[in-house]
């Protein structure tokens, strides 16, 4: 379980990004986090696995207060946590399978960090990984010869190699086509429904957020103003998450090339 309690941040510069969160996300749930640029998406995502610090209420994930984490705990809490992100952050100029074999670094004896020599185990595992998204057949190709969409799969793949309890998706079909957009949220879809794996997703296409996600939550202006059901999504729901602006904000995801059909 992850529990925000009257969790707040504000950044140095003083500007708020959340203010009294309460929320209680269940093992096992798929979330998609809805609201206008610059709402506080991002940042609540990235409190969950402590990319940004919380300055105030408490943040538990499984009974950890996580706020309270130093150094190594902090490494070994984020092991359980996968990330994936909208640019992917992979090596390009790479194979697909070195690729998933990162996800075991943080874990390696020295020699073997330095070396970069894996057990069988390990890469056994990372083809488990690969399968799993439906690229083990590219395995041994460079990254740079992917698609777009093939490439958010190898970071997939990177993530399940972990065996993590929550995977935590930041906009990550924002630079995709809406096919490959499609292929993407199947992936997170059954992966969430088969290893019971929590999805918490930070998204702008309201289409594919009510479609995949069994739970929508709105903020606005650093604010959760809706919280439930995706079928309980009606249009003036999206009228108070967005602010009147929901129009306006599709507007701005179809110029930029990003909206899903």
């Amino acid at each position: 379980m992850i529990e925000f309690k009257q969790v707040e941040k504000k950044y140095a510069n003083g500007t708020t990004a959340l203010k009294n969160i309460n929320l209680s996300i269940e093992q096992g749930e798929f979330v998609a986090i809805i609201g206008l640029s610059g709402a506080g998406k991002s940042t609540l995502i990235r409190c969950i696995n402590r990319m940004h610090e919380i300055t105030g209420g408490r943040l538990h994930v499984d009974g950890v207060d996580v706020g309270k984490l130093k150094g190594g705990q902090v490494r070994r809490f984020r092991r359980r946590i996968g990330m994936i992100f909208q640019s992917f952050n992979l090596v390009t100029r790479t194979s697909v399978i070195k690729n998933v074999l990162v996800s075991f670094v943080p874990d390696l004896p020295l020699w073997r960090k330095l070396t970069g020599i894996f057990t069988k185990d390990h890469k056994i595992k990372a083809l488990e990984a690969l399968d799993k998204v439906g690229i083990l057949d590219k395995a041994y190709i460079r990254v740079d010869q992917l698609s777009g969409g093939q490439q958010q799969r190898v970071a997939l793949a990177r993530t399940l190699a972990q065996n993590p309890d929550i995977i935590l998706a930041d906009e990550p079909i924002a630079s995709l086509d809406p096919v490959t957009s499609r292929m993407v949220m199947d992936d997170f879809k059954r992966i969430n429904q088969e290893m019971n794996i929590s999805v918490i997703m930070n998204i702008h296409h309201v289409e594919v957020a009510l479609e995949y996600a069994d739970r929508i939550i709105g903020i606005r202006q650093g604010e959760v103003v809706f919280d439930g059901e995706a079928s309980g999504v009606t249009a003036a729901v999206l009228g108070e998450i967005y602010g009147g602006r929901f129009e306006e904000e599709m507007s701005v995801q179809a110029e930029a090339g990003i909206a899903y059909v």
